[in-house]
Order: C-alpha cells, then structure tokens, then sequence
C-alpha cells in the first residue's frame, strides 16, 4: 500500500473500531452482522487491510453510521470543502483507475459525490446496495458502458442517467481513452431499525 493508502487505512481501522466498541460488539458480532469474516474485520480495524468497497459498505450498513463516517472526520461542519486531491480513494483499478468520494451528508439520509476515472479496459463491478438507494451518473470525458441488472447502457460525454443501486451494476471502459464520470449515490435511511432488520437478510 502507498503511504496515502495506509494512512486512509488506519483512519478506517480507527473509526471501525471506535464505532464496534462503542455498540459493544465484539469482532464477531461486527463479522455476523456485516455478512463478512472476523479475520477481515480484524485486519481492517488494524489498518492491515486495503478494503474493498464491499466491504466498506457492508461494515458501515452493519454499524448503521454510512460509509462516509468511516473515512471523514466524525465532527460535520455547516461547510465542508474538499480541496482537489483531498478525496478518499477507496477504488484504485488495475491501470491506474481510481474511485474518489469527495464529499457527502450525514445520516440517516446520506448522498455520497464521488470523482471516477477508468483507464482503458477497466472495469469496476458492484454488488446490490441497500434498498432505496439510487445513483445518477454524469460522463465528463470518454465514453462509459453501464450495465444494471442485465441491461447496458453506452454514455457519451455530457450524458447523464438515473438508476436503483439496490440491483447489480457495473462501470467499464472498452475503449482507448480514459473515461471520467461524476457519481452521487442516495442511500435513505441509515441507521434506521428498517436498515438493521434489512442487514440480517
């Protein structure tokens, strides 16, 4: 890991574990609850682990506190900016891609910006999210291929589409340029009894 990535990894490992402890839960409860292994909540809240959004995802939906809680400063001010190359990179593809959440809100109705950048051939899939959740995506630069439960979608620069994130989706780049989209992610609810209920499904 680079030391931006380890140093994001520990603040993620940190508020993990702060937000555990103060559920008084212990790792294997956390592991139940998040659907994932008690070796990998270890390793996140050590800071030994580069987690993937997955993960990430299902950890925050676990503690009920929203992604953005696990890497921003749990202090919100009525203004937050973030400076350019401040953002969290939680997505690093294989060429040099990246994934970067640049601002958000609070819960329990949170709505999540994020700064995309795929690099020929890459491809970034994701799981079902939380239902109620929906994304818009706008393509700033190349083209993006746009698959949601089965149907595909191509976007050309300046196009923009609306879609439920509750369904699986991907983002690939088939073609010789870089692609670079602006995301926001609606995800109501968190925190909620009715997101707890939905997270042992």
């Amino acid at each position: 890991m680079s030391a931006s990535t380890e140093t994001l990894a520990g603040i993620i490992g940190s508020r993990v574990r702060h937000e555990r402890t103060a559920r008084g839960w212990t790792l294997d409860r956390l592991a139940e609850v998040a659907g994932i292994s008690r070796r990998m909540v270890v390793n996140v809240e050590q800071g030994a682990a580069n987690p993937s959004i997955g993960t990430l995802l299902s950890l925050s939906d676990a503690l009920g506190v929203g992604l953005p809680a696990l890497v921003e400063p749990p202090e919100r001010r009525h203004i937050d900016i973030t400076r350019a190359g401040e953002g969290a990179v939680l997505w690093t593809g294989p060429a040099g891609g990246q994934g970067v959440l640049v601002a958000s809100t609070a819960p329990p109705d949170i709505v999540e910006l994020w700064d995309w950048r795929l690099e020929p051939g890459e491809v970034h899939e994701s799981d079902a999210h939380s239902p109620g959740t929906r994304e818009l995506v706008l393509v700033l630069e190349g083209e993006l291929t746009l698959t949601v439960a089965g149907e595909t979608s191509e976007l050309a620069p300046g196009d923009a589409m609306s879609f439920a994130g509750e369904e699986p989706h991907s983002y690939v780049n088939s073609t010789e340029e870089p692609v670079r989209f602006s995301l926001s992610v609606f995800e109501p609810g968190v925190g909620s009894d009715r997101r707890k209920e939905h997270s042992h499904d």
